[in-house]
Parts: structure tokens; C-alpha cells; sequence
């Protein structure tokens, strides 16, 4: 129990208003706050603490649910655009190389075949430096009726094979047979089909095309009516629609885009695959140019409904971090992307027969794909003299 000592008379005395109980609490508190007091630095550094192990927990908590948020996401995204650093993404002698793959998709009668097959070799800093280019995107379009001896399948067919054997599996093998042909490792597959290959084409409200010749193609396949009887008619005319390009520059949607990389039964030499393969890198580079235009990046509401197509549209083994660096190097090379079709001098078209189970394809012309590894590298080079074959 606190002792406490009788107020003096005189105290009272000269404060009515205060009783004795009321005095002697205010003389205890006045004790206490000296005492404490006299140890101000150690309650100073109490208080210090305090704050600062609050802070930790609150940053560390905070921290935490930014990690997962889209905010901290996409601030990580723009510092990889920015900074573009090359740990983060899978390389060999410094070179991305990405297989780009189109398929027909649902509703059409072969929908897992990929059709469209496109190595695309993306440079980094050290490779340009040690081959004194400048930046660039070496794209090289793969006939797709080239012949896999191991699989006796086309190469088209390598991406469905290889799903039937595995979930994914499909990716794994586009690849390797891709491999095979252009003689160069592929770190990423990215798969996409018409219907998404339309409406990208369409959020970007039209892509402008060169088409080199004109041509017509009075069989294109009408989607839905691959059984249609067409009331007994022996040609099955109503099965598909004529197609009419004329030279020079034009605008085309989705729908008109994908018929003129699709088109395969044209008169004369746009009727050949190499033809097609051409059209096909033609509608790529547009594609490529428009989104890199100052239309599309500097509204970002395109820029997000274009994010959300391709997301929809695409199957890929590129996660985010990866696809923004790809990104980044696309538009650091978005003046000088070169074009090529693997050219018909390196290929031979055997007779039909058992050994390809009868089926019209392409083979190497010197029983090895040697002579198209030593072009890729020519072409990657930049050396003029490559367009031929040696």
C-alpha cells in the first residue's frame, strides 16, 4: 500500500474546492511521472522500437499482397520491357527462336492440322555485336508438306500426333521435327488458330497487304459445308467460294486476311505452297506493323482488348516475363524484319508411293536437311548471297 503524507493545512486551507482524496492521488501521479522520467531515453527507445517493428510487419504484409496483385504484376512486366533482362529468357548462342504455328481450329475438318509453320529467330545485344548487325527478326516460313521419315507423317501433322500421345505433347514435337529442318534448337511454340487469327486482325481494324499478284480460286473451302450433297451436283460447287485478288496495296479484315494465306487452288504459280507461304509472311509483317503503330500503342484500350484476344487465341509455352522481353525485341527490330521461304531448290518431290504412304510431300534433295542448316545460318548473317542455293 502507498504511504502518502497529510496535505498541509495551509494547502487546503488556500484550496476549499479540493478535498484530502483528491490531493493525495495528484501527489502519487507526480511521484510516478518523476520516476519515469528520470528513465525518458529508456522509454524514448521503447517507443522507437515500437514504431519500427510496426512498420516491418505492416511492409511484410503489404508486400506480400502486392506480390499478388495485378499492380505489382505489371510493374514487374514494364521493369522486363524496360530492362529486357536476358536471364529471364531461354536462349542458345544468344538466339530466341520461336516457332510460330497455325491451325484450323474448331469447326473446321482437320482442326489440329498446322498449316502455317514459321521459324522466327529473335537476336539478342551479344549476337548482334559479335555479327556487327543491327537489330532484327529473321522469319522462315516451313512448306508443310514436308516429310517426317521417323513418324511417316507430314510436318504439318506434328503438333496433332504429338497431342494424341500426350497433354502438351503437341508443342514438344512441332518443335523437335521443326528442329530437324532448320538445324537450329527452338526454346518456344506459339499455336494459333483462324478464328483467333481473325479477330486479332479485326481489333486492329484492318491490316494494309501487298498482294504481289492477282489471282482467283474458284475452290475455297466453305466452313460447315465439307458433307454437303449440293443437291446431287457431281463438282460439289456449292462446297466452296471463288476468291479474287488484284495486285497492289489493299486494306483487309479478318475474314479476307485469313482466305489469302489459306488459298491453295489458284491458277498457275500463287497455287503453290511456296506461293502461299509468302502471302502468308506478307500478312504476318502487316500484322506486325500495325500493332507497333503509333493507332494501337498509344490507346490503351486497344492495347488491352489485343492482350485479351491473343490470350484467348493462342496456346504457347512463353509465360509473361518471357512474352514481354519477346515484345521488346519485336519493336526494337520493328523497321527490319527479313522474309524468307526455305527455298524449292533444297527440296525434291518424290513420286507417290508406299514409302510415303501415297501422299504428296517434300524431301530433302540431298537426303539431308545439311544444306538447309548451312542457308539458315547464311541468313541469319545477313549475308546477301543466300538466297539461292549453293
Amino acid at each position: 500500500m502507498v504511504k502518502t503524507k497529510l496535505i498541509p493545512k495551509t494547502v487546503v486551507e488556500s484550496n476549499p474546492n479540493l478535498d484530502q482524496a483528491k490531493l493525495n492521488r495528484r501527489i502519487i501521479l507526480s511521484r510516478i511521472k518523476r520516476k519515469i522520467f528520470k528513465h525518458v531515453w529508456l522509454l524514448r527507445l521503447t517507443i522507437i522500437l515500437s514504431v519500427f517493428f510496426s512498420c516491418v510487419i505492416i511492409l511484410f504484409l503489404t508486400s506480400n499482397y502486392l506480390k499478388k496483385s495485378p499492380v505489382y504484376q505489371n510493374i514487374l512486366l514494364l521493369s522486363d520491357f524496360i530492362f529486357t533482362p536476358q536471364d529471364k529468357i531461354k536462349s542458345v548462342g544468344n538466339l530466341t527462336n520461336v516457332l510460330i504455328l497455325g491451325k484450323g481450329g474448331v469447326g473446321h475438318d482437320a482442326p489440329d492440322l498446322t498449316d502455317t509453320l514459321i521459324f522466327a529467330s529473335i537476336p539478342h545485344p551479344n549476337w548482334l555485336k559479335t555479327n556487327n548487325r543491327e537489330n532484327f527478326i529473321s522469319l522462315v516460313s516451313i512448306p508443310r508438306d514436308i516429310w517426317v521419315p521417323e513418324l511417316r507423317i507430314k510436318i504439318n501433322s506434328s503438333y496433332y500426333w504429338g497431342n494424341k500421345k500426350e497433354p502438351g505433347g503437341g508443342l514438344i514435337l512441332a518443335k523437335s521435327t521443326a528442329e530437324e529442318v532448320v538445324g537450329k534448337p527452338i526454346q518456344y511454340v506459339i499455336v494459333i488458330d483462324f478464328f483467333g487469327f481473325k479477330k486479332i486482325v479485326d481489333l486492329l481494324e484492318g491490316i494494309e497487304v501487298e498482294v504481289g499478284n492477282s489471282f482467283s480460286d474458284d475452290k475455297y473451302p466453305i466452313s460447315g459445308k465439307e458433307e454437303d450433297l449440293c443437291g446431287g451436283d457431281p463438282e460439289f460447287k456449292c462446297r466452296y467460294e471463288i476468291l479474287r485478288f488484284t495486285q497492289g496495296k489493299q486494306v483487309m479484315d479478318g475474314d479476307t486476311a485469313l482466305k489469302f494465306v489459306r488459298s491453295r487452288n489458284a491458277v498457275g504459280d500463287e497455287g503453290t505452297d511456296f506461293a502461299r507461304v509468302a502471302r502468308q509472311q506478307k500478312v504476318i509483317s502487316a500484322i506486325q506493323k500495325k500493332i507497333l503503330s503509333r493507332q494501337i500503342l498509344l490507346s490503351p484500350k486497344k492495347l488491352i482488348a489485343l492482350r485479351d484476344a491473343i490470350i484467348e487465341s493462342i496456346e504457347t509455352d512463353i509465360d509473361p516475363s518471357e512474352g514481354t522481353i519477346l515484345i521488346r525485341r519485336l519493336f526494337q527490330a520493328r523497321n527490319n524484319v527479313e522474309s524468307h521461304v526455305l527455298p524449292e531448290e533444297y527440296l525434291d518431290i518424290p513420286i507417290k508411293s508406299p514409302n510415303f504412304d501415297n501422299l504428296y510431300v517434300f524431301v530433302p534433295k540431298d537426303d539431308s536437311w545439311n544444306s538447309v542448316h548451312d542457308w539458315v545460318d547464311c541468313i541469319l548473317k545477313g549475308d546477301s548471297n543466300c538466297t539461292k542455293a549453293r
